[in-house]
């Protein structure tokens, strides 16, 4: 049996390491307790300056820096993060406690990657800081790790070997590496090797052998035809020659074949080394100006794209905001004609049980007149007979007045009967929306006989007009409110209690106070219970709309309505309406 292959492990990814820039003591160990337990390796400076020294000896993965920070503000450490070779590519995120658009322009333009404010969401912080590492696992994340300063590639073109290894040691004590070659193919297949990035040539003018002019030529063709950025652009090309052939014609040919430079071969090496640090050095320089232009584009880009999608996350907020609002107005207004719509049903309700009591008052009132009048007929005869029944036998008159008492006790029940129809004819009379002087006392009295049903004798009514005698209003106002107001008085005692019913006048307008010895009303629903549909009662024994239809009775006359504790506990409502004169209205 073949053995089991051993699992393969892989390397481990190094822990990425953050400078974290904050100068107070609480928010860093947050920061620190998040960022450690993230997966992340924190070293902490309190200021921008001791920050610059961290980035001295050694370059973090990520700098997340505070914008107020004592001293140097963290845009400045962005800007001198940005201006030095060594540290500019390095992502940097800036935060901050206050939120503007100017401040993050300030902080985005400075040199900042990103931008995150001090309240944003953790996860989101976290989530924003792995976005900015995951740009850096690109190809620019690579020259992290690579040496601060790149070493120049020399390549040494001379057919004696002795001269080439003199050149190739005297380049490189000056920091260079040098690649000799003997020939031109040998050239030319250094230059065209793939990744061999060649900053300068140096050519012997004078070789034996082969044309070095036309091999300058060759070079430079090479050099014109690469690519910005490719191994052979920009390259220099050194010529070096003797003193006795250096002529002019020499010259000339040399430099209209590319050459950059032309030294003496008996010139001193020093010169020559001068020579290629200067070229070298004009070379490195123009490829990190070009680094830097594409770096400033590609945060200009980024702080477009930053600056569009703040803007447009500042649009959708908007339009998030006005749409909610729109929904509560929506929603306001639906309730609103929902209460209104059932305001209208009861008042439909209202009015078609009116007609259909005014009916059956009417109903009821002639068959009543007409045994009102046969009862005082058949009394009247039975007086009479019993008048001429001296001579009778004693069972004949006991009958006779039994039978007096009895239709006599009739026409009480009839009476009765009567009153009450008639209550019934005033409290729903159909022209209940006219204006009119209604008589205090009347009303209230037929109110309390309609309810004397649920008053019964467990409760007692006490009357005290001190006020108007009459009240300019519409007859719902003391019919449909004060009962209402009584009804719900009258539930809130089961077990009996009292109830006082005053008018008094005060200034220009009448007041009528309803007090009970019930519970009370407590004081954080006295401003609820004139909503539609809001009941303290069990399901099923109220719908809601009593008080709330009184409320808006008492409101179509410019008045109030408010509850408020009785003197002997209880609650007590107090009902005012402007005075106004008859004649005025009339007029």
């Amino acid at each position: 049996m073949r053995p089991a292959a051993a699992p393969q492990i892989l390397p481990a990814a190094p822990t990425p390491r953050i400078l974290l820039v904050e100068d107070s003591e609480t928010q860093a160990l947050q920061l620190r307790l998040l960022l450690e337990a993230s997966g992340f390796a924190v070293t902490r400076c309190a200021t921008a300056e001791a920050a610059l020294d961290e980035l001295n000896r050694g370059l973090p993965d990520l700098v997340v820096a505070d914008y107020h920070l004592p001293g140097m503000n963290g845009d400045e450490l962005a800007r001198q993060v940005r201006l030095s070779l060594r540290t500019r590519a390095t992502p940097v995120l800036m935060l901050t406690q206050a939120e503007g658009r100017d401040l993050e322009r300030q902080g985005l333009e400075s040199g900042a990657d990103a931008y995150v404010p001090k309240s944003a969401d953790r996860d989101l912080l976290i989530l924003r800081i792995r976005a900015l590492l995951r740009e850096r696992s690109g190809p620019a994340a690579a020259d992290r790790g690579a040496p601060s300063f790149r070493r120049a590639r020399i390549l040494v073109i001379d057919a004696s070997a002795t001269f080439r290894t003199y050149l190739a040691a005297l380049l490189s004590q000056e920091g260079h590496e040098v690649v000799t070659a003997g020939s031109p193919d040998e050239a030319l297949a250094a230059l065209e090797a793939p990744g061999a990035a060649v900053d300068c040539v140096t050519v012997d003018l004078l070789a034996s052998g082969y044309d070095a002019v036309a091999l300058c030529g060759r070079i430079a063709a090479i050099r014109s035809a690469a690519a910005p950025g490719a191994a052979a652009a920009g390259l220099h090309l050194v010529g070096i020659g003797s003193e006795a052939a250096s002529s002019k014609d020499l010259l000339v040919r040399a430099f209209a074949a590319g050459v950059d430079d032309v030294v003496p071969k008996s010139a001193d090496g020093q010169v020559l080394a001068i020579r290629v640090r200067t070229l070298v050095r004009r070379k490195l320089l123009e490829e990190d100006n070009r680094r830097v232009a594409d770096e400033m584009r590609q945060h200009e880009r980024a702080v477009e794209r930053a600056q569009a999608d703040a803007a447009a996350s500042e649009a959708k907020a908007a339009l998030a905001g006005a749409l909610a609002r729109a929904n509560r107005d929506l929603e306001q207004t639906n309730q609103q004609l929902k209460d209104a719509q059932a305001q209208l049903v009861q008042a439909a309700k209202m009015a078609s049980l009116g007609e259909l009591v005014a009916g059956i008052a009417h109903e009821i009132n002639n068959p009543l007149a007409f045994i009102l009048a046969h009862q005082g007929t058949v009394e009247r005869l039975i007086g009479e007979v019993a008048a001429q029944s001296d001579d009778a036998p004693e069972p004949t008159r006991r009958a006779l007045a039994k039978a007096g008492d009895r239709v006599r006790s009739m026409r009480l029940g009839l009476t009765r009967i009567q009153d009450l129809v008639v209550n019934l004819r005033k409290f729903s009379r159909l022209d209940e929306g006219e204006m009119l002087s209604v008589e205090v006392e009347d009303a209230i009295d037929n109110v309390l006989a309609l309810l004397q049903h649920k008053l019964g004798s467990r409760i007692a009514v006490e009357r005290r007009f001190h006020g108007s005698r009459e009240i300019h209003c519409t007859p719902a106002l003391l019919n449909q409110v004060v009962m209402n107001v009584l009804g719900n008085a009258a539930d809130a005692m089961p077990d009996g209690g009292t109830i006082t019913i005053e008018t008094a006048l005060a200034g220009e307008a009448d007041l009528i106070r309803i007090c009970d010895t019930g519970p009370g009303v407590p004081e954080d629903l006295r401003q609820r219970i004139f909503e539609p549909f809001f009941t303290t009662k069990p399901i099923g024994a109220g719908t809601g709309l009593g008080l709330a239809i009184a409320y808006s009775v008492v409101q179509a006359h410019s008045g109030t309505i408010a509850v408020e504790p009785a003197p002997g506990g209880g609650a007590c409502f107090v009902i005012s309406i402007p005075r106004r004169d008859a004649r005025a209205e009339r007029t």
